[in-house]
């Protein structure tokens, strides 16, 4: 995680800044990270709006575009994984909620594994965390909790933890 190196408001003005910024939610004083998974709950919802095939070709261009837009975010404020570079969790709750249903109760467990995971960085997270540098390695660290959120919330929904009205 970055030290808390005050951002310019006028990254904002650069579209490619805007995103990495999590359309400038990653601006919030408290739990930044929280506030871009925020954000992406109406990224989900129109992507999943548009069927799964696109939903995962999206996700996948914008995990590579977050690769180039957080690298520069990162060089432009001189901090590698600064707190308020916030596309990689708007990327990672994207892969969290891959064939999900958007019901309230699964959007907001979706929510919860992805901060969960994200905030906890089990192994190999960490790992990748702290080992991989630029755009590379404040994506990866973030799609992996996805990855691992989504393990938990397709698990929830195999065994019908949650009643089947939360599910539809």
């Amino acid at each position: 995680m970055g030290s808390r190196v005050a951002i310019p408001a006028r990254l904002l003005r650069d579209p490619g800044h805007f995103l990495a910024l999590g359309f400038g939610s990653g601006l919030v004083p408290f739990a930044p990270g929280t506030a871009g998974t925020v954000a992406a709950i109406p990224v989900f919802l129109l992507l999943q709006s548009l069927g799964w095939t696109v939903y995962m070709a999206v996700t996948v261009v914008l995990f590579v575009l977050g690769i180039y837009l957080c690298g520069r975010t990162a060089k432009t404020l001189a901090v590698h994984d600064h707190p308020g570079i916030v596309w990689d969790e708007v990327v990672g709750y994207l892969v969290t909620m891959v064939l999900v249903p958007a019901t309230p109760v699964l959007i907001i467990t979706g929510f919860v594994f992805f901060r969960l995971f994200d905030i906890w960085k089990p192994w190999p997270i960490r790992k990748l965390d702290a080992g991989v540098g630029g755009g590379l390695g404040i994506m990866l660290d973030d799609i992996l909790a996805g990855v691992y959120a989504a393990a938990f919330v397709q698990t929830i929904m195999a065994v019908q933890i949650l009643p089947s009205q939360f599910l539809q």
